[in-house]
């Protein structure tokens, strides 16, 4: 700080002022300030009936060789086994080891979703970045140690991680999947993740998981438009035209969902399907324009690029990799998965 050179009495005694009280809000939301970037490192759990598997779990956290500061945030979802039994026995363990745990839950007769608890545990924790687990998992010894490195040198990267099925051989397909992403294919599919972008996507999530309890097809069609809005944001919007691979039912519902003036930027569809193909047109039946949109109907090789690909990976015995293959062209550029 500098000073002036000469300082009079009256600027060193400065006349009575009426003392402003901040408000609860404004005080809470300054201790929070001053909470967060605490600790290097808040693991954030989610915990919905995992008494079973919380033992693992928490030895593994336990584990890490991970020299910085750490904590443990945890949000129970209304659990009706002892997971909170579980989780407080740790609480003298993880203490010992330098790992605060922050504990907390509601009592609800329903769970609130993933999404909601997932909220609550980064609202209540205070570290600079945050790790994400699910209580059902086991971390590896140098996981936070590793994507903490990562992250001080990358600061502007998605850090992620491989993994590990147990029992060896469940869920194969998604297994291999996530195992194979590349760095483009992790934005295209992946929210970056930060403290501030966690709790903006967090609340999105939150809706979704909220509509679970009472309808899981509100919930579906909820994520489902979530996720054509950052389509269409991230990656519609800097396209001028583009085709729609899947000219079947995934396909037709991406088309229905585009806004109007994404609507009019699908050229064509394109399939491998012959009948659908010999149809030659979609119509948009639903449309209120006069005449209704009518989309050509092309075999993939006669359609242009960029496309949106409708179909799942690894559900066509390899036949939709070959196709895209063939056409020599860069994911993320000339094409996006939404599947």
């Amino acid at each position: 700080m500098e000073w002036p050179d000469e300082v009079s009495e009256v600027n060193m005694k400065p006349p009575k002022r009426l003392r402003i009280v901040p408000s609860a809000a404004e005080t809470a939301l300054e201790g929070q300030e001053k909470r967060q970037g605490a600790v290097d490192v808040s693991i954030i759990m989610p915990v919905y009936n995992a008494s079973c598997w919380l033992d693992e779990c928490l030895q593994a956290i336990l584990d890490q060789d991970f020299t910085g500061t750490m904590e443990l945030s945890v949000f129970d979802d209304a659990s009706t086994d002892d997971s909170r039994k579980v989780v407080e026995t740790w609480r003298e363990r993880l203490e010992g080891r330098d790992i605060s745990l922050v504990f907390s839950g509601h009592n609800s007769d329903q769970p609130r979703g993933v999404g909601y608890a997932k909220n609550k545990a980064v609202a209540q924790s205070c570290g600079k970045y945050l790790c994400f687990q699910d209580a059902d998992d086991i971390m590896l010894p140098q996981r936070v140690r590793l994507q903490y490195e990562a992250s001080v040198l990358h600061s502007s990267s998605l850090i992620g991680c491989k993994v590990r099925r147990l029992p060896e051989g469940s869920t194969q397909r998604y297994t291999r999947w996530i195992n194979t992403i590349t760095q483009d294919q992790l934005l295209t599919y992946i929210h970056p993740m930060d403290r501030q972008s966690s709790c903006r996507l967090g609340s999105a999530q939150e809706t979704g998981s909220q509509l679970l309890d009472g309808s899981a097809r509100r919930a579906r069609e909820t994520i489902w438009n979530l996720r054509v809005g950052f389509l269409q944001e991230r990656v519609i919007s800097q396209w001028e035209s583009f085709t729609i691979w899947n000219a079947g039912k995934q396909g037709r519902k991406l088309y229905r969902c585009l806004n109007a003036t994404n609507q009019k930027k699908v050229k064509a569809f394109c399939d491998v399907d012959k009948n659908k193909i010999k149809k030659g047109f979609y119509t948009y039946e639903d449309s209120k324009e006069r005449p209704k949109p009518k989309i050509p109907v092309l075999h993939y090789k006669d359609a242009s690029p960029p496309f949106i690909i409708c179909v799942k990976l690894d559900m066509t015995a390899g036949v939709l990799e070959e196709n895209l293959n063939s056409l020599q062209m860069k994911e993320g550029i000339d094409f996006f998965h939404f599947n």
